[in-house]
């Protein structure tokens, strides 16, 4: 079986709602899903999930190669951009073949890819993450109040503009959640927004309240010693990575001692998971995947053994796409089919994109505001209205 060639597609996940965090808020209710297909002359397909605007660059690496031998090409494709750098567009391009080669390999043992990598249980435990900064408390409560249903325990707050808010919205969700646990794990994400000092007095502020479990990103993702420094002025565990790519990035934070639970994320590829996750359980660090559409890595995570638990953001597929797992017990249980799971309507994509209007990229959690990590307080004030809300 060889790599022929790939397709690659665009579609839409329509959240129900805006999404955003401390940077920013999406202008739609609507983000574009970037699907590749690669294809084989076997008749076999593998699909891949994410931005892959770089594929050009890395996929002579594996045309014409047996796409079974995915951790091989893996290092051929790093290999291909070594001089040019594999960070960014680069990397994601890397992930979506990767992932797309995972699926081709266990498609061709007829098998699903958590059995493929060794899984012994199809449950992987996750957390509720609704991505929801933007939701007023009556809407907030409504969205956790569908992941309760499901069985989720455990949530992720966006938030670290507005300490009074937080706290009021915390304490919603540590309501909700406590439907199915007396003590429901509450976590907090900031996403690179503050300055050390400021990450300090903040969380200490919501730890007056509440048992946080980690705080996320509270400074820059490569601040090693940022990272450290919060990590010995709060009591929560902080959690980094997700935007880390390639392995070196990680050292000096681990180096450091600055993180304690190592995350991935999802659109970085299966491979780099795996690699992530047995450095971190080298140094006995829980691992935990930062979701993605569809949560390809799920198969993945089923099968190390220091995963914590699993991203959720949302409990519907991106259109025309459908994924073989289901939300159920405050986790994700994967079906199964052979591969990913992942069966790809083109030609409903291929309509649903004819009538999309263009979205704007002019404003979101993409682009970091101006003054991020450079006020004196966190605060209300218009400018924080303008970037949260806008």
């Amino acid at each position: 079986m060889k790599v022929t060639g790939y397709r690659s597609l665009t579609t839409e996940h329509d959240w129900g709602r805006r999404i955003g965090d401390a940077n920013g808020v999406m202008t739609r209710s609507r983000t574009d899903v970037h699907v590749l297909i690669v294809e084989t002359d076997a008749g076999l397909e593998g699909v891949g999930i994410g931005p892959h605007a770089d594929v050009d660059r890395v996929f002579g690496a594996v045309e014409g190669q047996d796409p079974r031998a995915v951790t091989a090409l893996y290092d051929r494709m790093i290999d291909w951009v070594f001089k040019t750098g594999h960070a960014g567009a680069a990397f994601g391009a890397i992930g979506a073949i990767d992932t797309a080669l995972w699926d081709l390999k266990a498609k061709a043992a007829g098998e699903p890819l958590w059995r493929t990598l060794g899984a012994l249980d199809r449950f992987v435990p996750g957390y509720a993450s609704g991505l929801d900064i933007a939701l007023d408390d009556e809407a907030l409560a409504r969205l956790y109040s569908e992941f309760a249903d499901r069985g989720f325990s455990a949530g992720k707050l966006k938030g670290g503009r507005d300490l009074g808010a937080d706290l009021r919205r915390l304490a919603t969700l540590r309501d909700v959640l406590g439907r199915n646990s007396a003590h429901p794990a509450l976590m907090f994400d900031a996403n690179e927004s503050w300055n050390r000092s400021q990450a300090v007095r903040y969380v200490a502020a919501l730890e007056k309240e509440f048992d946080l479990t980690w705080i996320e990103e509270p400074v820059r993702r490569w601040d090693a010693a940022g990272l450290a420094s919060v990590r010995r002025g709060v009591r929560a565990a902080v959690a980094t990575g997700e935007n880390l790519t390639g392995l070196e990035q990680y050292r000096p934070l681990l180096d450091a001692d600055a993180v304690d639970i190592v995350q991935v994320g999802n659109v970085w590829g299966i491979t780099h998971f795996l690699r992530v996750a047995a450095v971190a359980h080298s140094r006995d660090l829980p691992v935990s995947p930062v979701a993605y559409h569809t949560n390809p890595v799920a198969h993945a995570a089923a099968a190390v053994p220091n995963h914590l638990t699993f991203e959720v953001q949302g409990l519907t597929d991106p259109i025309g796409v459908h994924v073989d797992q289901e939300y159920q017990d405050g986790g994700i249980v994967l079906g199964d089919e052979p591969g990913i799971g992942l069966r790809v309507d083109e030609a409903l994509i291929t309509a649903v994109r004819a009538t999309a209007s263009v979205a704007a990229a002019q404003a979101g959690p993409h682009i970091r505001p101006e003054r991020a990590g450079l006020r004196l307080v966190p605060d209300s004030s218009r400018e924080a209205r303008d970037e949260v809300r806008a």
